[in-house]
C-alpha cells in the first residue's frame, strides 16, 4: 500500500497513517501489505516484518511485491543453509560467508564489505554465497559488477565453472539476458538502467530487478563513479576488495553504511602467507641514481657532458643545466638505467627449468613508450631470445589477449610481460615469481593489487616436490619504502568533473553578485542566470541520476525561482544540481569548457577582491599561443582583442564585462592551439647502481619477513631433534617446565636461522606451542586425552565424524581453540552447533579437555 503526500510535505508524515493502514488491510484479508510512504520526491519502503525503512528510488512491480511477501515465509534460516564445499573449501572462505549471511540475517544489514587479499578466492566465495542465497530463497536474481571486461568475463567464467547450469549472461555483449545471473561492467549497467521498453516507457531494470549485487573491487572510484547503481537496486549489497581494512577508504565505508576500519570481514595478505594460502614477498629495492634524484650536467664526465651539449632537447634549442627524476622513463630515456635493471633480474630473478631460465616476470611500466624502450634493450642485450622472450602487452598492443594466454602458459614465450596498466590486476598467473616496479605507485590500492600479481601459489614449479615459496619484487622506484613509512596515498581524484566544477562556479559567481547587491537586471547576471537555468532545462526528468534531485530540478526550471535564490537554493545548485551538469550541459570542446572555467575564476577573484594575477598569466599565455596562429581567419577575427589581453596596462583596471568578453569570443577557438609534445631524448650516461639488499613489506606478514618460510625451515631443523626429551614432551601431551622453555630456546636459536626478536614474533602464543604447531601431536597423545570424553558412550556417526577431524587437526597443529569448534569445518559436521551435537555437559567436557592440551605446552 502507498500513503501519498504533497510534494512539500516530510513523506515521513504519512508513515504512521500508513502502518494504521496496514494493520486493517492485514485484518481483513490475513496478509501484512508492503509499506510506501512518499511525497512524489522521495519514497520510502517498509516492511516492517523484516527490515526497518529504507529510501528507494521508485516502487516494485507486482510479481516483485509477490516475491517480497513470499519470502516472509518461503525464507530458509541461513546459519542452517550448508555451504557448498566444491565451491569453497578453506575455512576462511566459510567464515567469509556466514560473516556475510549473519550481517544479513541477525543484524538486519542489507549491506556487507568483504576484505580478502588477492588470490584467496573472492569470487568464488561470492559464488558459493550467491549460491546459499538462491538455495535458502533469500535472493533470485543476482548481479555482478567489476570496472574492466576482463574481470567481467573472468567472473561469468567463474560462475560457469562453480555453479553448472547457471548460464551468467554478459550484459551488453548482445546475450539473451534472461538468466539468474548477471555480470557487466559498471558503465554498461549505467546506460542499462536508463533504458525504457513497451508503450508505458516501463524501465527494463525496475528497481527490484536484482536481490544481490556484487560490487568487485569495491574503493572510491566505485564510490564516486557509479554510487548512483547502488542507490537505485532495492537489493542485497556486497562490496569486494583486496585492499588492506585499515587502507580501505573512508567513502567505501560510508557507502556500505559500516563504521570506518570494521568490514564485515577480513582476511589479509599476513594471514593468507602465515596459513600458507599465498606466498609471500621478497623485496629488494634497486637503488638506480636517475630514477631516484635525476641527471645533473655537472654530475657527469666529460665525455657524457659533451654528448649532453650535443642533444637536441627541444624545439627552441635550450640546454637544461639539469633533468628532473620524474622526466626519467617519461620522455628520458637512459640506456644504461634500463640495462642495469634489466642485468639486476636477469641475474637475482628467481629461475625455472632446472635453473636455466628465468622465471615467469611482470614489468610494471611507466607508460608505453617506457614499456617499448624497455623491450627494445632487452632485445638488444639478449639478442639469442629472438624477440620472443619479452613482449610488451598493453592496451595499444594488438592482440594483447593472446599474448596474455601465451604468457599464462608455463613453457610458452613470453617469459617477460612488459606491461602498462593491463597486468596490474585481474591477471592470475600462478607461474609468475618476479615483479619489476619500473614505476612510481602512491595508490595503496593499485600497489597491493599489483603485488597480488605474485601471490599465487604453484605447486612443483620448480620441479617435483619443489613448490613456489615466494616471489621476488624489483623496486626501482621506491615503492615498498613510501608505504612501509605510511604516507599518505593517493587513491585518485574524488574531484568532481569540469562540468560540475564549472557549473558551481556560475553559481558562487551569481551568489556573490547577490551578496554584493549588483542590480539582478544588469546582462552580466541575466547571461549567467540563463546559462545556468539553460543547463537545468536539458535534464532529462527520467533519468535515473536525476531522479533523486528531482525536487530541485523542477525548482529551478520555474524562471520566478531564479529572481528570488535563498541560500538554501543556493546550496542545492551547488550540490544536487552541479553534479547533474555533465546531463544537461551542451556539447562542447573540453578546451573550451577548461577555458570558460578559468575565466570564471578570473571573474569571481575580480569580483571579491583577490589576486588575479595567476589567471591573468594562465589567459595571457592562452593569447599568445592564438596569436602564434593568425593564419586561421577565426582567431585574426580577433586579433584586436588579443593584444589587449598582451598588453599589461589593459589589467590596470578589469572589468567583469571586458572578462566576459574575453570568455565568450576565445572560448570556441582556444581548441585551434597547437599542443606542443614533449620531444623525446635517449640518452646512454652511465648510471649508477647501489647495494641490493631485501626489506620487510609492512602488510605483507604479521612484522615477519617471511613467516611460513621460517617455519618450514624450523620445522626441517626439528627433524634432527625427533628424539629429543623437551620435544618428546611435547608431542605426548605432557606438562612443559621452565627447563623446558629455555631448552627450546638454546635449540631454536642455534639454528642460526633467525634472532630472538624474530622468535618472539614467530612464537607470539607462546614458545611450546610454536613448536608443537611444527611438529605436531603423536596420535596416541591425542587419543589419550580424549579416552575420558568418549569413556562409557556410543557414539553416532555424525559425531565419530566429528572427533575424526578434531584428531586430525591436533595431530597437525598441536591445538585447537574450542571457539574454532563452531566455525568450519566443525559448524558444517554439526550445523546447529557441536553443543546440540553431543550436549551442552559433554561439549562443556570436550572444551575442558582443549584448553588442557593447549596448557600443557605452556608454563603456568
Amino acid at each position: 500500500m502507498v500513503e501519498a503526500k504533497r510534494t512539500t510535505k516530510d513523506p515521513h508524515v504519512g508513515k504512521q497513517q500508513a502502518k494504521l493502514y496496514a494493520d486493517c488491510l492485514e485484518r481483513r484479508y490475513g496478509r501484512r501489505p508492503i509499506i510506501y510512504y512518499t511525497s512524489g520526491y522521495e519514497t520510502w519502503i517498509w516492511d516492517d516484518t523484516m527490515y526497518p525503512e529504507r529510501a528507494v528510488q521508485g516502487f516494485h512491480t507486482r510479481d516483485q511485491l509477490q516475491l517480497l511477501v513470499n519470502r516472509r515465509q518461503s525464507r530458509k534460516p541461513l546459519a542452517e543453509q550448508a555451504i557448498d564445499n566444491s565451491i569453497v573449501e578453506r575455512p576462511y572462505q566459510h567464515n567469509a560467508i556466514r560473516a556475510v549471511t549473519e550481517a544479513y540475517e541477525k543484524d538486519f544489514e542489507r549491506k556487507a564489505l568483504v576484505v580478502m587479499a588477492t588470490g584467496t578466492g573472492k569470487t568464488r566465495t561470492v559464488v558459493a554465497l550467491a549460491k546459499l542465497l538462491q538455495e535458502a530463497n533469500w535472493a533470485k536474481r543476482v548481479l555482478f559488477l567489476a570496472d574492466r571486461v576482463a574481470l567481467v568475463k573472468q567472473a561469468a567464467n567463474a560462475f560457469k565453472a562453480h555453479l553448472p547450469g547457471s548460464s551468467p549472461v554478459i550484459l551488453g555483449s548482445g546475450e539473451e539476458a534472461d538468466s539468474r545471473i548477471h555480470v557487466a561492467t559498471y558503465p554498461t549497467m549505467m546506460n542499462l538502467i536508463n533504458r525504457t521498453e513497451g508503450k508505458l516507457g516501463q524501465r527494463t531494470f525496475g528497481i527490484g530487478h536484482y536481490d544481490l549485487i556484487i560490487v568487485d573491487e569495491a574503493h572510491r572510484s566505485v564510490y564516486q563513479k557509479y554510487r548512483a547503481i547502488f542507490q537505485y537496486f532495492d537489493s542485497l549489497l556486497i562490496g569486494l576488495t583486496a585492499t588492506p581494512q585499515s587502507e580501505v577508504d573512508r567513502n567505501t565505508y560510508s557507502l556500505f553504511g559500516i563504521e570506518d576500519n570494521v568490514p564485515t570481514f577480513a582476511y589479509e595478505l599476513s594471514e593468507a602467507i602465515e596459513a600458507g594460502y599465498l606466498v609471500p614477498p621478497r623485496v629488494v629495492p634497486v637503488p638506480l641514481k636517475f630514477p631516484d634524484q635525476g641527471i645533473s650536467y655537472e654530475d657527469l664526465s666529460e665525455a657524457a657532458k659533451e654528448e649532453w651539449d650535443e642533444l637536441e632537447w627541444d624545439e627552441d634549442g635550450e640546454i637544461p643545466d639539469s633533468v628532473d627524476a620524474t622526466a626519467i622513463n617519461t620522455w628520458l630515456f637512459n640506456a644504461d638505467t634500463v640495462d642495469k635493471a634489466l642485468e639486476v633480474l636477469m641475474t637475482r630473478g628467481h629461475k625455472v627449468a632446472g635453473g636455466d631460465r628465468l622465471g615467469k616476470t611482470i614489468i610494471f611500466a611507466k607508460n608505453n613508450r617506457h614499456a617499448e624502450y624497455i623491450a627494445e634493450r632487452f632485445d638488444k642485450n639478449y639478442p639469442a631470445y629472438k624477440s620472443q622472450f619479452a613482449r610488451v602487452i598493453t592496451y595499444q598492443v594488438n592482440y594483447a589477449q593472446n599474448l596474455i594466454d601465451q604468457f599464462s602458459n608455463t613453457e610458452s614465450d613470453p617469459h617477460i610481460a612488459i606491461s602498462v596498466d593491463m597486468l596490474d590486476t585481474g591477471v592470475d598467473v600462478p607461474d609468475v615469481v618476479n615483479l619489476v616496479f619500473f614505476k612510481m605507485v602512491r595508490s595503496k590500492t593499485k600497489f597491493w593489487q599489483m603485488v597480488g600479481r605474485g601471490t599465487r601459489l604453484r605447486p612443483e614449479l620448480y620441479g617435483p616436490g619443489e613448490d613456489k615459496k615466494d616471489f621476488f619484487i624489483f623496486d626501482l622506484c621506491r615503492n615498498a619504502e613510501f608505504f612501509n613509512a605510511g604516507m599518505p596515498s593517493n587513491e585518485g581524484s574524488l574531484g568532481r568533473s569540469l562540468a560540475e566544477t564549472t557549473f558551481a562556479a556560475r553559481v558562487q559567481l551569481l551568489q556573490t553578485f547577490t551578496d554584493l547587491q549588483w542590480d539582478p537586471q544588469a546582462p552580466v547576471i541575466a547571461d549567467l542566470r540563463q546559462t545556468l537555468k539553460h543547463t537545468v532545462d536539458r535534464l532529462p526528468l527520467d533519468n535515473f541520476l536525476v531522479k533523486p534531485a528531482r525536487k530541485w530540478v523542477d525548482r529551478f526550471t520555474d524562471e520566478a525561482a531564479w529572481t528570488t535564490l535563498a541560500a538554501e537554493d543556493f546550496q542545492a545548485l551547488q550540490t544536487e544540481i552541479a553534479k547533474l551538469a555533465s546531463i544537461g550541459a551542451p556539447a562542447d570542446t573540453e578546451e573550451a569548457k577548461r577555458f570558460d572555467y578559468l575565466m570564471l575564476q578570473t571573474e569571481l577573484a575580480s569580483l571579491q577582491g583577490s589576486a588575479i594575477g595567476p589567471f591573468r598569466i594562465k589567459i595571457q599565455t592562452i593569447a599568445s599561443a592564438l596569436q602564434d596562429q593568425q593564419s586561421i581567419p577565426a582567431i585574426a577575427a580577433q586579433l584586436p582583442l588579443l593584444d589587449t589581453i598582451l598588453h599589461d596596462d589593459e589589467w590596470e583596471s578589469v572589468s567583469l564585462e571586458w572578462l566576459e568578453e574575453i570568455r565568450r569570443r576565445l572560448r570556441a577557438l582556444v581548441h585551434l592551439i597547437e599542443k606542443r609534445k614533449r620531444k623525446v631524448v635517449y640518452t646512454n650516461f652511465q648510471d649508477e647502481l647501489g647495494v641490493l639488499e631485501e626489506i620487510e613489506l609492512a602488510g605483507a606478514t604479521n612484522g615477519f619477513v617471511d613467516l611460513p618460510r621460517y617455519k618450514e625451515k624450523m620445522r626441517s631443523y626439528l627433524a634432527q631433534y625427533e628424539e629429543h626429551a623437551t620435544i618428546q614432551r611435547l608431542r605426548r601431551n605432557k606438562q612443559l617446565t621452565a627447563l623446558d622453555l629455555a631448552e627450546l630456546e638454546r635449540i631454536l636459536l642455534e639454528s642460526g636461522l633467525g634472532s630472538l626478536e624474530d622468535l618472539n614474533r614467530a612464537a607470539n602464543d607462546g614458545l611450546g606451542l610454536f613448536v608443537r604447531s611444527l611438529i605436531g601431536l603423536d596420535r596416541e597423545a591425542v587419543e589419550e586425552a580424549l579416552s575420558e570424553f568418549v569413556a562409557g558412550t556410543t557414539l553416532t556417526a555424525q559425531q565419530l565424524n566429528f572427533l575424526k577431524v578434531l584428531t586430525n587437526h591436533l595431530m597437525e597443529n598441536g591445538k585447537v581453540s574450542p571457539k574454532a569448534l563452531f566455525k568450519s569445518p566443525y559448524n558444517e559436521l554439526a550445523p546447529s552447533g557441536p553443543d546440540v551435537l553431543f550436549g551442552d555437559d559433554k561439549i562443556g567436557q570436550l572444551i575442558s579437555i582443549l584448553r588442557s592440551i593447549e596448557n600443557h605446552a605452556k608454563v603456568g
